[in-house]
C-alpha cells in the first residue's frame, strides 16, 4: 500500500492531480482520469474541492450569516446579539468566539491598514470601545490576540510574549464580566501553553473549567495539547489525561473520542513500523471515538471534529467502508484537525476523501451500495 502513501505526498507537494486508485490482485494501480474504473468524489455527491468551507467543522448558518454581515458592514452589533443568545456553557459558544476572533486576524493579515486605509478587524475594536462590558467581545478580544501572538511571533520571543501577556490580562476581564461562563478560561488554556505555565498553575486553571462545564470536548482538546511531548507534557502525560476523560464521559459525550486525538498529537514523524495504523493502541483509539460517534446526539457540535479525525485515521488504516459512512456527515465542511494543519486545508482533505473513495470502489463498493 505505499504507492497510497507516495501518491498522497506527491499531491501534498503540489501537483495537480489527485491520485485515482484501483486495486487488481491485492495490488493498486493509477487509472488515467476518464477511465471508466475511474473513483470519482463526484459520484457520491461530494463537492468540489474549491467549494469545500474551510472556516468550521460543520456548518452553523446563523454564524455563517452573521460573519457575512459584520465582515461586509463592519458593524459588530449582530455578532455581540448572536454570542448573547447562544448558551454559556454549551461548545457552540466556544466555537462561535473561535470564528469571530479569528475572522477579525485574518482581515488584519490581509489588511494591516496605512495612511489612507484602515486595519482589517476594525469591528472589534469598535465593539470593545462601545461596549466595553460585553461578555462576549471581551471573550473574542481575547482569544483574537491569542491567535494573534501565534500568527504573527514565534514562541519564546519577546513580541510572543507580550501579546501573550496581553491576552492573558485579556482572559481576565472576560471572565469577571461573565463568572459562569468557562470560554475565558478555555481561551487561556492556550495562554497558559504559550507562557508555559507550571503544572499547579495549569491544574488551577484546569479546575475553573471543570466546575463551569466538566465535559466540555473544545475544552478538553485545548488542554491536551499542554500535556503533549512537544509542550509541557509526555506522550504518556498526554494519553493518561486523554483516557481519564473518555473514563468519566458520561452517556454520549464524545470525550470518548479523546484518546484518537493524543495519538494523532504524537504520530511519528516518519512511520517505520508496517502496519502501525492497525496496531492495537490505534485500532483501540479508533473504536473508541466510533463508538463515541454512534452514542452521541446527531446535533452534537463537536460530532464533525471527531468525524474529520476518524476519516484521517480510517483511510491510514484502509478502513475505506468507515472512512466513507463517515465522509458522507462532514462533507463540504473541511475546518477541523487535521486538515487545518496544511496550508491548504481543501487540497488536504481531498487527498483523503479520493483515497477512500478508490478503496472504497476497490473493494466492489459503489454510490448504490454506500448507504446515507
Amino acid at each position: 500500500m505505499e504507492i497510497l502513501w507516495v501518491l498522497m505526498a506527491a499531491v501534498m507537494l503540489g501537483f495537480v492531480l489527485l491520485p485515482i486508485l484501483r486495486r487488481r490482485r491485492g495490488m493498486i494501480e493509477q487509472v488515467p482520469p476518464g477511465h471508466p474504473d475511474a473513483a470519482d468524489p463526484a459520484n457520491y455527491g461530494f463537492v468540489r474541492q474549491e467549494e469545500l468551507d474551510v472556516r468550521m467543522p460543520g456548518p452553523d448558518q446563523d454564524l455563517l450569516d452573521v460573519l457575512d454581515l459584520v465582515q461586509r458592514t463592519q458593524d459588530h452589533r449582530a455578532a455581540s446579539q448572536l454570542l448573547a443568545g447562544t448558551e454559556a456553557a454549551g461548545e457552540v459558544r466556544w466555537q462561535r468566539v473561535q470564528a469571530f476572533a479569528g475572522a477579525a486576524s485574518l482581515e488584519l493579515a490581509q489588511r494591516p491598514g496605512g495612511v489612507s486605509e484602515s486595519p482589517g478587524g476594525q469591528w472589534l475594536r469598535v465593539w470593545r470601545a462601545e461596549q466595553p462590558k460585553d461578555a462576549g467581545g471581551a471573550a473574542v478580544h481575547a482569544e483574537f490576540l491569542v491567535q494573534q501572538a501565534w500568527r504573527t511571533a514565534t514562541p519564546g520571543t519577546d513580541s510572543f510574549r507580550i501579546i501573550m501577556e496581553e491576552a492573558k490580562a485579556a482572559c481576565g476581564e472576560a471572565a469577571l464580566l461573565a463568572p459562569g461562563d468557562p470560554v475565558p478560561y478555555i481561551v487561556e488554556l492556550s495562554v497558559a501553553r504559550g507562557l508555559a505555565y507550571s503544572r499547579e498553575e495549569f491544574e488551577q486553571l484546569w479546575l475553573k473549567i471543570l466546575d463551569r462545564a466538566p465535559a466540555h470536548m473544545g475544552a478538553h482538546l485545548a488542554a491536551l495539547h499542554y500535556w503533549c511531548e512537544k509542550w509541557h507534557g509526555s506522550r504518556e502525560l498526554a494519553m493518561s489525561f486523554a483516557e481519564a476523560a473518555a473514563a468519566r464521559a458520561p452517556q454520549g459525550s464524545l470525550l470518548a473520542a479523546m484518546p484518537l486525538f493524543a495519538v494523532f498529537e504524537h504520530l511519528p514523524e516518519v512511520n517505520l513500523v508496517s502496519g502501525f495504523y492497525q496496531s492495537e493502541v490505534v485500532t483501540k483509539a479508533i473504536h473508541g471515538a466510533l463508538h463515541a460517534v454512534h452514542s452521541a446526539r446527531a446535533d452534537d457540535p463537536m460530532l464533525a471534529h471527531v468525524r474529520h479525525m476518524l476519516v484521517f485515521f480510517l483511510v491510514r488504516g484502509e478502513r475505506w467502508q468507515d472512512a466513507m459512512n463517515q465522509l458522507i456527515h462532514i462533507d463540504g465542511h473541511v475546518g477541523a484537525l487535521p486538515w487545518t494543519l496544511s496550508p491548504d486545508p481543501a487540497a488536504e482533505f481531498a487527498v483523503y476523501r479520493a483515497l477512500a473513495v478508490a478503496g472504497y470502489e476497490a473493494n466492489g463498493g459503489s454510490p448504490a451500495t454506500l448507504p446515507h
